[in-house]
């Protein structure tokens, strides 16, 4: 027997002590390994585990007793059996994707397609006061009334747009109240303005009448849609809706024309002026924000006078074309909501930017192809439905698609907060058109295809850089 054993190299020793390690016996090739049939077996919820509680939870859920870890498996307890198995599974971590949200910019599409009616359905005054309205050209050597009416209508497209969004605004921080105060001040001051240019311009008093009408009811449907009451101005519109139907089975006679034309800004301005009292009569919010300045909305305003502009050159050539282009707001909006739901989709899938942009730009162009097709179906319809409506040529459709376009993107620009883009690009098309139609003196729709085909190209680059931001949908 050797002598003991030295812990401890004694002087002039350089041999290290040694201590025997237990060796742990190999196990034979053929034989099973039981805890990789476990691992096997449960491949799935290893993978997907966060923490190898969880993997404790659905041992003990299969029944796995305490007796068959320690003799099958081999581990002291079922934690540790957990930890092992949760180690094999680090190198497979596939964790499942997050159940998608609910669309948090999801709309009731009839709600919209209800917008769309009001948006469209005043053009029928004009269709019953035709015979009103007649008589010889204008000074401009335009039809009677053409002038007068236009400059009400770029006065109050432009005073209201400002309007919409600055009643906006303060509806969504500081409450009705505040909202009916400033509709309660601004409507009124946008028919004004919009009456006294048609009374500038008017050369017969039926003339400046039928724009004073036109004047207050632009007015009074800017403030029922801010308030969310379409279905009251829908009802506000019925006696004109109904004059314009009987038209084709009835000669409606002069008299009742302008009775039904004058209810229609009647009832709105009734209808308006109650929602705005009850609006006045709403408790005040408490620690209201103070309100946006003026000038915030002033970008609004130049785009709807730049819209105004280009939607009257269009309608000098082809009236039907601008009707089915009003009819179609109300799928504009419900494409805008539809975009911004794509929108949040997209965040939620991609995984970089470079996806996150492809996602955004594939979004906007299928919503902006929508919009056309439903825009080009409605004034086919119009061209079908409306007595003696001429078919638009080419040329004619391609102005009004393209001027579609345009105003699709500029709502769009506008909804992401970008409104000085859309404004300036829509006001440098409408000065193109204006000039050439100036120059020229006669609308020339190659014209104003060129000019919003350009228009709508510049906003697609501004939209898919915009967009193409993650900031920019949260």
């Amino acid at each position: 027997m050797s002598g003991p054993l030295r812990l401890v190299p004694q002087d002039g020793d350089d041999t290290l002590p040694t201590v025997p390690r237990q060796r742990r016996r190999p196990r034979p090739s053929w034989a099973e390994d039981p805890l990789e049939e476990l691992a096997e077996r449960l491949d799935e919820v290893c993978a997907a585990a966060v923490h190898a509680d969880e993997i404790a939870a659905v041992l003990e859920s299969d029944g796995l007793t305490h007796e068959l870890i320690v003799q099958r498996y081999g581990r002291s307890d079922l934690f540790e059996l957990a930890e092992e198995l949760h180690a094999r599974g680090a190198g497979r971590r596939r964790h499942p994707a997050p159940e998608p949200g609910p669309d948090p910019w999801r709309i009731n599409p009839w709600q919209c397609l209800l917008r769309g009616f009001v948006f469209g359905l005043p053009g029928l005054a004009y269709v019953l006061g035709g015979t009103l309205l007649s008589g010889p050209p204008d000074a401009f050597g335009l039809p009677a009334g053409t002038v007068a009416l236009s400059a009400a209508a770029l006065a109050g497209w432009a005073w209201n747009q400002a309007l919409a969004h600055r009643a906006y605004l303060r509806l969504g921080s500081d409450g009705r109240r505040a909202t009916a105060r400033c509709l309660l001040r601004g409507a009124p001051a946008g028919a004004l303005l919009a009456s006294a240019f048609a009374l500038a311009f008017a050369s017969r008093g039926s003339d400046a009448a039928f724009a004073v009408g036109q004047s207050a009811y632009l007015a009074a449907a800017t403030a029922l849609l801010v308030l969310g009451r379409e279905r009251e101005l829908l009802l506000a519109l019925a006696p004109t809706t109904v004059g314009a139907a009987l038209l084709p089975v009835w000669d409606l006679p002069p008299a009742l024309r302008a009775c039904l034309i004058v209810a229609t800004p009647v009832a709105a301005l009734l209808v308006a002026g109650r929602q705005v009292v009850l609006g006045l009569r709403t408790p005040p919010e408490l620690g209201a924000p103070a309100p946006p300045p003026l000038t915030a909305s002033v970008p609004y305003g130049l785009y709807g006078l730049a819209s105004a502009v280009l939607v009257l050159v269009l309608a000098l050539g082809a009236g039907v074309s601008a009707v089915a282009l009003t009819l179609s707001m109300g799928a504009a909006e419900w494409l805008l909501y539809r975009f911004r739901g794509r929108g949040v989709s997209a965040l939620r899938r991609s995984v970089d930017a470079g996806g996150f942009r492809t996602r955004s730009a594939s979004a906007l162009l299928r919503c902006l192809g929508v919009y056309v097709t439903v825009l080009a179906a409605l004034a086919a319809a119009l061209t079908a439905l409306w007595p003696g409506a001429p078919a638009p040529g080419p040329l004619r459709l391609c102005a009004l698609l393209t001027l579609g376009a345009v105003l699709w993107l500029s709502l769009l620009l506008q909804a992401f907060g970008a409104a000085w883009p859309a404004a300036l690009v829509c006001l440098a098309a409408a000065v193109v058109e204006v000039a050439f139609l100036c120059w020229r003196f006669g609308d020339h729709p190659a014209v104003q295809v060129a000019s919003c085909a350009l228009a709508a190209a510049v906003l697609v680059a501004i939209a898919c850089s915009l967009l193409g931001r993650a900031t920019s949908h949260r």
